[in-house]
This record gives C-alpha cells, sequence and structure tokens, in this order.
C-alpha cells in the first residue's frame, strides 16, 4: 500500500493561495522519510494556471543564493531529492483554474515588486492567463509562441489571444464562472472556471504536462478531474463549445426526444432554447428539461477529455525516454469518475465530508479501487463540511491526538491510504493549513509501515453490499447539497445504502461493496463469480438494474445464493427475469430500516465491544482481522481502552489455534484460540484505536 503524504506545505497562519505552492527545501524531504512516505499529492509545480513561465520558474528557476542558505530549491531540485529517497512526485494539473492576480512592477516592468499580497510599491497592473496569452510583459516572460509556435487556435478557425475569454466556462447569460472554493474573499485575485472541452484549454494543460515531465516529476496529478461538470454548482456551462458538442450528441442520439421535436438541431442552442421554456437551469435544474441529456453528455465528454490528457502525458513522457503515472482528483469517488478510472495508475481521492467515523465510505472506496483494477487509493481531507478545522484547533492545543491516529488507522484498516498532512490545504477562508504534530505522525506512520503485510487488497468479508449507481444518484445528490465551499449533508434524506452500510459497520460486521453500474459509459463488470463468494448479498434500495445485472442476480440466487433486498429490485423495467428475480425464493425482502439479523444470518464475526471490523486475506493464507474503536472519551481526549475483548470469527476450517495480536507501541503477542459452534475466538487483553488480530488460514498447522 503506498503512503501519501498532503504535500502543499502552504504556510501556517496564512492563506492557502492557489496555484503557487511555497518554496521547499532540503528538510522537508527529511520529514517525509521520517513519515515513511512513498507518494507526494498535490505535490508540486502548480503555477501552470497562472502562466507557464511562472511554472517555469517554480520547476528551473534559481531560487536565489539567500533562500539557498536555508536548503530552498526549486521544484525540479525537489523531485530529485525525493527521488534519491525513493518518494515519489506527483506534479498538480489545477485543470479548472485560470488566474488574474493583482500585480505591482518597477516602471520598465524588468521586476516583480509584489505579487497578490501587495506592498504599495511601483505601478499597479495585472498578472495571469490574460496578460501571458496577450504577450503583454515581454521583459519578464518569454512569448506565448515559444510554447505554441503555430499559437493558439479556436474551434472557429480564431486565433486566441486571451485564454480567460476564450476558455472560461459561461453561464446561461454568458456570465463567466468563478472557482469560488479556492479564490480568498479578502484579496482581489480572480480565478475563473475553465471548460475542458475547449480544445484551446486542453493545449494549455498538455504544455503545463510537458513542462513538469521535463522537470522529472514520477506522475501526473490531474485535479478538477470532472472539469467542467463541476461548474453545475454555478449554473453549468453554456459556452460555445459546450453548447456545439452538446447539439453533436443529440443529434447522434437513436431516438430525438419529444422536447425537440420539430426542433432544427442544425442551430439548437441549448441556452437559448431553455431561456424560452423559462429555465435558468439554476432554480429547479434537474427538473429543466432535457436535463438527463446534459448531464449524460458532459459525462461522455469528461471521460473523453481526461483520457486524451492521460495519454498525452504518457505518450510526452515516453518520446523522452521516461515512463510516469497519471491520475487525478476522483473527489469523493462519485460514480461519473468510473469511465475515468482506466486511465490511472494510482487512485487520488479528496473526501467531500471529513469525519471522526467513516467505515462504510472506506469500503466504498475499495469498491471503486476493484472497479479501476487498481491496486492503491490514497485519501486526502477536505476542510468544507467536514471535522478539520475543529481537529487543527485541538491539535494546537496539544489535543486531538487519538483523533488523528483513527483517521490514519481507519483508512489502512478499511482499505485505503490517508494520506499525511503536510501544511495541508484549509480552503480559502480560513487563514492557515493543516500541520500536525512530527513526533505523532512518525509514530503512526512506523506502525502502518511496520504492518504493511498484515493488509491486502482481498477481503475475506462474507458479506456483499450492492452500491447501484443509478438508484443511488438522485437520493445522494439531494443528501449531499451545497456548493464546493459549504459541502453540506442533509441527514434527513434517506440514502439505502449508507443506512445498511453503517448498521453493518456499526454492528461489527465486515462487507465489501460491489458497484452495479449504469452499463454505459462504465460498463457492466459484475459477475456471478465475484457475486458467488459471499454468504450473503444485501440490495439497499436498487430498482435500478441493467439486464445484465438481472441476469447475474438471478445466477447467483439459482446457484444457492442468499439476497436481503431493501426496497424495489430492479423495477425500471419490464420482463420475465425481473419478474422472476422479484419473486425468486432466495430473494428476502427485508425493510430499508432493517436490524443486523434480519440482514446477516449468523453474522460472521461477533464481537463483545463496538469496533469496526474489516478482514483482509493475506497472501499466506492467513486472515487479520483490522479492529477500530471509535469510543472516544471526549474529556479526558482519547479512545477509552477497552479489556478483555472477545472476537469470535467464522473461517475456513483450521487446525491451528495460534493467533497474533498487534497493537500500535507494543510487541506483537502471540495468544491462543478456541473453536466454538465453528467459529474461532480468541480473548484479547486490551484494545484501543487500532488493532489487528492474525488468525491462521486454512491447513494451518498447530
Amino acid at each position: 500500500m503506498e503512503r501519501g503524504v498532503y504535500f502543499d506545505a502552504w504556510y501556517p497562519g496564512q492563506h492557502c493561495y492557489h496555484p503557487s505552492l511555497p518554496p521547499r527545501r532540503l528538510r522537508m524531504v527529511d520529514d517525509l522519510v521520517d513519515y515513511r512516505a512513498t507518494v507526494l499529492v498535490w505535490a508540486a509545480m502548480g503555477g501552470g494556471s497562472l502562466a507557464l513561465p511562472y511554472l517555469e520558474e517554480e520547476a528551473f528557476g534559481d531560487p536565489g543564493a539567500r533562500a539557498r542558505f536555508y536548503g530552498t530549491i526549486n521544484d525540479a531540485e525537489f523531485v530529485a531529492a525525493c527521488q534519491a529517497r525513493g518518494i515519489k512526485v506527483f506534479g498538480i494539473v489545477f485543470e479548472a483554474q485560470g488566474w488574474e492576480f493583482p500585480v505591482e512592477l518597477d516602471d520598465d516592468e524588468t521586476t516583480v515588486l509584489a505579487l497578490n499580497e501587495l506592498r504599495g510599491v511601483g505601478h499597479r497592473d495585472w498578472m495571469g492567463l490574460r496578460e501571458f496569452s496577450s504577450n503583454r510583459y515581454p521583459r519578464l516572460w518569454k512569448p506565448v509562441e515559444h510554447y505554441f509556435p503555430e499559437g493558439l487556435v479556436n474551434s472557429l478557425g480564431e486565433p486566441v489571444t486571451d485564454l480567460v475569454e476564450e476558455c472560461v466556462a459561461r453561464d446561461i447569460d454568458q456570465q463567466p464562472c468563478h472557482a469560488r472554493w479556492v479564490e480568498c474573499p479578502d484579496r482581489e485575485h480572480q480565478c475563473f472556471y475553465m471548460d475542458r472541452n475547449n480544445p484551446v484549454w486542453r493545449e494549455y494543460l498538455k504544455a503545463v504536462i510537458r513542462i513538469q515531465v521535463d522537470a522529472g516529476v514520477d506522475g501526473v496529478q490531474l485535479d478538477e478531474a470532472e472539469l467542467p461538470l463541476g461548474a453545475m454548482q454555478y449554473g453549468a456551462c453554456f459556452c460555445k463549445d459546450c453548447m456545439a458538442q452538446l447539439r453533436t450528441y443529440l443529434q447522434g442520439l437513436e431516438e430525438t426526444p419529444a422536447e425537440l421535436a420539430g426542433v432544427d438541431l442544425t442551430t439548437f442552442h441549448y441556452g437559448d432554447w431553455l431561456r424560452a421554456q423559462g429555465f435558468d437551469f439554476r432554480d429547479r435544474q434537474r427538473e429543466s428539461p432535457l436535463f438527463d441529456h446534459y448531464y449524460a453528455f458532459q459525462c461522455a465528454a469528461i471521460a473523453t477529455h481526461f483520457a486524451e490528457l492521460a495519454r498525452y502525458a504518457k505518450a510526452y513522457a515516453r518520446s523522452q525516454g521516461r515512463e510516469v503515472l497519471v491520475s487525478g482528483n476522483f473527489f469523493n469517488l462519485d460514480p461519473h469518475y468510473l469511465p475515468l478510472a482506466d486511465g490511472v495508475d494510482l487512485i487520488i481521492t479528496e473526501m467531500r465530508n471529513t469525519t471522526y467515523r467513516q467505515p462504510e465510505w472506506y469500503r466504498y472506496v475499495d469498491a471503486f479501487r476493484r472497479y479501476a483494477g487498481v491496486s492503491d487509493v490514497v485519501v486526502v481531507e477536505n476542510p468544507y463540511g467536514g471535522v478539520v478545522p475543529e481537529l487543527i484547533e485541538a491539535l494546537a492545543q496539544g489535543r486531538g491526538h487519538d483523533r488523528l491516529r483513527l483517521s490514519l488507522y481507519e483508512a489502512a484498516a478499511f482499505g485505503a491510504n490517508m494520506s499525511v498532512p503536510y501544511g495541508s490545504w484549509m480552503g480559502a477562508t480560513i487563514e492557515d493549513s493543516f500541520w500536525a504534530p512530527h513526533d505523532l505522525l512518525v509514530e503512526v506512520q512506523d506502525f502502518v509501515a511496520g504492518t504493511e503485510t498484515l493488509r491486502s487488497p482481498v477481503s475475506a468479508n462474507e458479506v456483499g453490499v450492492v452500491y447501484s449507481v443509478v438508484s443511488m444518484r438522485d437520493v445522494v445528490n439531494e443528501a449531499d447539497s451545497g456548493d464546493n465551499l459549504v459541502n453540506a449533508r442533509d441527514d434527513s434524506v434517506e440514502v439505502p445504502f449508507r443506512r445498511v452500510t453503517e448498521t453493518l459497520s456499526h454492528a461489527s460486521v465486515p462487507f465489501d461493496v460491489l458497484l452495479l453500474t449504469d452499463g454505459g459509459l462504465a460498463g457492466d463488470r459484475t459477475s456471478a463469480d465475484e457475486l458467488g463468494r459471499y454468504g450473503t448479498l444485501v440490495l439497499p434500495g436498487c430498482w435500478w438494474l441493467t439486464e445484465h445485472q438481472v441476469s447475474v442476480l438471478l445466477t447467483h440466487l439459482d446457484a444457492g445464493g442468499r439476497v436481503v433486498a431493501t426496497g424495489e429490485v430492479g423495477t425500471n423495467a419490464e420482463g420475465p427475469d425481473r419478474d422472476r428475480l422479484r419473486t425468486h425464493p432466495g430473494l428476502v425482502h427485508a425493510e430499508p430500516g432493517a436490524l443486523v439479523d434480519e440482514l446477516v444470518e449468523g453474522p460472521q464475526v461477533r464481537c463483545s465491544a463496538p469496533l469496526a471490523v474489516n478482514l483482509h486475506q493475506l497472501e499466506d493464507g492467513r486472515v487479520a482481522a483490522h479492529l477500530v474503536s471509535y469510543d472516544h472519551d471526549d474529556e479526558a481526549d482519547r479512545v477509552r481502552t477497552l479489556t478483555e475483548v472477545r472476537l469470535d470469527v467464522r473461517l475456513p476450517h483450521t487446525s491451528s489455534r495460534r493467533v497474533e495480536f498487534v497493537v500500535p507501541g507494543a510487541t506483537p503477542v502471540p495468544l491462543t484460540a478456541t473453536e466454538v459452534e465453528g467459529r474461532l475466538s480468541v480473548l484479547l487483553p486490551e484494545v484501543g484505536p487500532y488493532a489487528v488480530v492474525v488468525l491462521p488460514g486454512p491447513g494451518s498447522g498447530r
């Protein structure tokens, strides 16, 4: 498992200014070694969305003798220093961001006296994409023709001299959208939300990738990978390229939507047409005519254009005699990222809501990873709509240490890697960044690294819970309200999948999640063999199923599988197979709020304490039971130590009773299990935030 570091290294007590990350120092590499880091995310060379010459300065510029005195190095030198210690560095491509900053210059415009944070010196102007693309500063920056010898030409064949004007996402009134989540409200800078559907912007992003690869990065991370779908929070994008591509999409449909009967699609403009229908795509957005078609078009576009940039990064690196990894920010692993997953080597995701307990979400993350066919997921926290600001305040007061331990141990237990914060992002409104106590991180990371062989991408869990993408889409959108600055969650909205998985995890029932996609851009990959390994399969609210999914479920049921459904099953269409599925004797119906005993017959794990459990199937045949305790005593500021915890686990027959008990900060302890009603039963002397119980596998000797 990769051990990631969320390596922004923004300053404490100051805004986290996109897109430019602070200068790197050699001492930072020593810290990363202490943290047993293997990969850095959001880590280097972010300045391309300000200007390509600025990015080159980040990558190759001389920091100057005074900065060198304290080990300051440019980003290319930092990458090389990390590589020498076995640490991979991802360059970060801020795809959605197009920046304009206030600047103060000397009279002949050969020296930047202040940028972003002004001092009241020299003369005032602007510096960013507009100025780069118009060659505004010939004494400061190389001309745009240096990077694009043929110039930049848009989809209409027109030369481009203003990248913002050309490439910005525009709402239905043709007003430019802003990436509000990175604009600091007390600063004059502007971040425009750019549109990757525009071929000019894709060409610009390819130039950013070339510079990063030339500077030696191990990987290219495409942030805001859903571009421009994220503009939905600002009224979506109705720019000329989106409207032309949507028109082509509609013309290619097998059947013209009924709303467009008699409409000339050769000149159709969705924005003008919507306005005529009385819609603005802000209020009642999902009720807007053709909403589903617009959404489907954008989902197809993000898959196409993400893949184009991913392929380009690899092809360009190979042309330079190198190989690079590719990843993106698959924010919260929303299902619209599934079609992008085949193009990445590592999944990197930013949580939508960071909480103190989320094993259910991590099991969903593991399902996404398995669908994508990659071995590792690196997760980073999110300051909006979660506990991170509260945790940082506690850490500053010398409290919250077990909370931080839990955030890192929990991910490792449930199938992912929670990155170590290293000056990580606190959003655009809080003037601070996330730094944690060094010794505490070293302690946790030493244990995570030292127990690496006790984790596996394959589980030994007997229960599978299905996540039906289409069935959950609308209800999840309703529950997860707000934009990127809020990330609110409405807990009054019933999400069947979440209710079932929370019920299981709170009852110490280990489970896997299985993704059932829409069968379109993200194809069906579920097989009867995959389902066959689960003693119980739970279908929470799975009213929408493809014909393939119905067939696979019937095969599983006909083979004797047990399936429990809460809510409707496959009612999105009619047919004899669907009728047979709904009335199959092996299908058990339960209420949406069913208790564990109604969902699972004879749970695989019984635990005398309320621990969340996940079973890892190790390569040597043994099974590692990972136990996480959330029993936090807020007054004492620690997780309570539970004593004499009885753990019973049903596993394939083994003659061995030898068990190993592993907890942080202590030498592994051998224990002896007994067999009780077909389960191995072991008494654990004490359990704190995290423990691993290594159980013998089939055929193990005494």
